[in-house]
């Protein structure tokens, strides 16, 4: 069985995954925001120092003539100490100012009113973030274009992109920090009613079911834990009573045959030891043995209705169902029995179609028929009436077993379910035959019912209700 992991961790993970995800994502889009800015004033401050260029270009003596004024690097001083790189370059390729192999883009894309391109280029080893621009020097003769080309190292916009992104970063990490630390302190203060019903569970002894789980301390969506455990406990807590009256009755059902032949073995030793007086004993042996044949019979009657009765209540009696015909479970059941009505000059009838399918165990099914007619002609009264029938409704297959007996008080008809109660004490049933038949329907779904018999001054109806099997399923 595979372990699981802590809840309070899964929690956490559940709650903190996310949010951490969020941050990243958030500080992704911070570092983005930031590095528009800081690419944009680096941008601008390249372009500004360009136009100042462009600007101090003059005529002199028939030329173009270029300075460079401390204003146009002026821009760049800062605590990072960037290298600043420049080229001004007349129409010829001839260097007027700064660098003459200072790198150009290979292909020129002016944008604007400044005429200005942008580019990433290395120069002297460095990494340079540069701007090209050209401006057109008017003569009588014509115009010329002088290029000027400005560059810088990236250090000034590197500090100026973490001083942008790492506070709100900060913030961010701060807010994850607080989240982890009350997440799982609100987790550890809002699982201790689980830690406590688990303490509570771990220390009750196993043998003592008088468990009660107070619902009102635990939290709305745990309360129906705590119902469940509850109807558990209480299921058992029957379930454990009805074992202990079963164990009891059982006991007790098996004393008095068992005592009788102890008694009787007893008396058989006596008698062996004083043969002398076998004849005067001989009518006495004779009931002995009928007795102990009696008692054997009523032991062995017990102990068979207890085997059926646990393999009615086992789990393989609700999973292992087959499709089997009713009606020819009830015609064989009143031919076996058919003797035990002639010996009682009772009329046994049956009412059948000719199929009537229901889903269930063959065993057990001929079982709970056997037993509702066995019931049925040992308690009617010699030259009664019994009627074994079964009818196909709608929605259901009915197994009916009238007779006009004496009947069941109405007071009596749910009690005489349980085990080993019966309601005349001096008849020779054990008291497990309608007990059987009950768990032998649950276990197929059936519901069985007593009623007073409608078409007789006296009498008992008993009504099985299975549910029906269907059309067969194909073989092929």
């Amino acid at each position: 069985m595979k372990k699981r992991s802590s809840l309070r961790l899964r929690l956490a993970l559940w709650l903190l995954l996310p949010l951490s995800l969020f941050v990243a994502v958030c500080g992704w889009l911070n570092w983005r925001n930031a590095a528009e800015v800081a690419d944009y004033v680096q941008d601008h401050d390249l372009l500004s120092s360009a136009k100042v260029l462009s600007d101090r270009l003059i005529w002199e003596d028939n030329d173009v003539q270029a300075s460079v004024p401390p204003s146009a690097l002026s821009l760049f001083v800062s605590p990072e100490h960037d290298r600043v790189f420049l080229s001004v370059t007349g129409a010829n390729g001839e260097v007027l100012a700064g660098s003459a192999d200072f790198p150009l883009p290979a292909r020129r894309k002016p944008e604007g009113v400044d005429r200005a391109q942008w580019y990433d280029t290395e120069f002297a080893g460095l990494p340079l973030r540069a701007v090209v621009t050209t401006r057109s020097m008017y003569e009588i003769g014509g115009a010329r274009d002088i290029t000027i080309a400005v560059g810088k190292t990236e250090r000034s916009r590197d500090h100026m992109l973490r001083t942008l992104w790492w506070p709100s970063m900060e913030y961010l990490l701060i807010a994850l920090a607080l989240a982890i630390a009350l997440a799982v302190a609100a987790l550890t203060l809002e699982l201790r009613p689980i830690v406590r019903l688990s303490q509570q569970l771990a220390q009750r002894d196993p043998l003592h079911l008088d468990l009660v789980v107070d619902p009102g301390a635990l939290h709305s969506e745990l309360r129906p834990v705590a119902d469940t455990i509850n109807r558990f406990v209480a299921q058992l807590r029957a379930h454990s009573e009805a074992q202990r009256r079963f164990i009891a009755d059982a006991a007790h059902q098996l004393r008095t045959p068992l005592a009788m032949q102890a008694s009787q073995i007893e008396y058989a030793r006596y008698t062996r030891q004083h043969r002398g007086e076998w004849d005067t004993r001989r009518a006495d042996m004779d009931a002995m043995w009928l007795a102990m044949q009696t008692s054997n019979r009523r032991l062995v009657d017990v102990t068979n209705k207890l085997l059926l009765l646990a393999q009615a209540e086992h789990g393989d009696a609700h999973t292992r169902l087959e499709r089997v015909d009713l009606a020819a479970v009830a015609l064989r059941c009143v031919e076996q029995l058919a003797a035990l009505a002639d010996r009682r000059r009772i009329d046994l009838g049956l009412e059948a179609p000719d199929a009537a399918f229901v889903r269930a165990q063959p065993a057990l099914l001929d079982a709970l028929v056997t037993n509702l007619l066995d019931n049925a002609l040992r308690y009617t009264q010699e030259g009664g009436r019994v009627t074994l029938g079964v009818r196909e409704t709608a929605d259901a297959v009915v197994l009916s077993v009238e007779d006009n007996g004496p009947g069941i008080p109405a007071e009596a008809r749910e009690r005489v379910f349980e085990r080993f109660y019966r309601v005349a004490q001096d008849s020779e049933g054990t008291g497990l035959g309608l007990a059987i038949v009950r768990e032998i329907a649950r276990a197929f779904d059936a519901d069985v019912d007593l009623a007073a018999n409608p078409r007789e001054a006296s009498g008992l109806l008993v009504t099985a209700r299975f549910p029906p099997a269907g059309p067969a399923e194909n073989a092929g």
